[in-house]
């Protein structure tokens, strides 16, 4: 996912109306936190705040003030070469969704804001997550205004989010079962069955991607010994590191270094 421009916490006056046309692939997300008005289908529509729309480059983009000031969020960004991933998630575009969690969305999208001025060296990794997690979330959460009823949201999927944000953030930090759902709050048994439900994937396998993703990024960017990259990512055992290693990439991490 490639980023071009965002914004949070916009605010615009009452007479206030964005009005643009899409370059080619480019995509436009907007989440009202006040009420608004945008087009769909030729028409204007007056929506109310948790509101979110996103628009691809077949439509005109527009977003204007609905009687007061307008807040939003918006987010300009193309897939770049994740054609597969986009079409996958079936997204609604040029429409506006009534999100059951637009609290949520809107936290989602700060934590994006925020990612995108770091400079943080996994700044890049860590924008392409959080935005593949931020459109699964609009795909699985919102309805049309024309549907009947609005999804319930998962009631524990903000804590989930939050907690596997930490987790990547922080692969060298000794996570287990126990420290995971005490975090979230829940029992062990029950959060790893919602764990796995939520991200397709078990608690502690998440926990190892997270560690490996960081060593993959330590050996390619950086001068450190495989010994150091270990270290950084949690592991006290350099052996242990590198059987990891070798079996979610597929190469020892010399190896994987030296065809970088």
């Amino acid at each position: 996912m490639n980023i071009r421009s965002l914004g949070c916490g916009t605010v615009c006056g009452r007479d206030f109306r964005l009005e643009r046309k899409a370059e080619k692939g480019e995509y436009l997300l907007i989440h009202a936190r006040s009420t608004a008005r945008f087009i769909a289908g030729g028409e204007e529509i007056s929506c109310p705040e948790g509101t979110v729309i996103l628009y691809d480059d077949s439509s005109r983009q527009v977003c204007g003030a609905d009687g007061n000031a307008l807040v939003y969020d918006w987010i300009c960004f193309d897939s770049e070469g994740e054609g597969e991933f986009m079409d996958s998630l079936e997204l609604m575009t040029n429409c506006p969704v009534r999100c059951a969690d637009s609290e949520l969305i809107g936290s989602m999208i700060r934590s994006i804001t925020a990612e995108f001025y770091s400079l943080g060296s996994r700044r890049n990794k860590m924008l392409d997550t959080l935005m593949k997690t931020l459109l699964i979330k609009f795909s699985e959460s919102g309805l049309r205004y024309d549907d009947g009823n609005v999804q319930t949201a998962d009631p524990h999927y903000s804590r989930l989010i939050e907690l596997r944000e930490k987790i990547y953030r922080n692969p060298q930090l000794k996570w287990n079962v126990d420290t995971m759902a005490a975090d979230v709050n829940m029992s062990r048994s029950y959060f790893q069955h919602i764990y796995r439900e939520v991200f397709g994937v078990s608690c502690i396998s998440d926990v190892i991607s997270g560690k490996i993703e960081k060593a993959k990024e330590i050996l390619s960017e950086t001068s450190c010994t495989v010994a150091q990259a270990a270290a950084m990512c949690g592991y006290e055992n350099e052996e242990h590191f590198m059987r990891q290693f070798k079996k979610i990439v597929g190469l020892t991490p010399t190896k994987y270094r030296k065809q970088l």
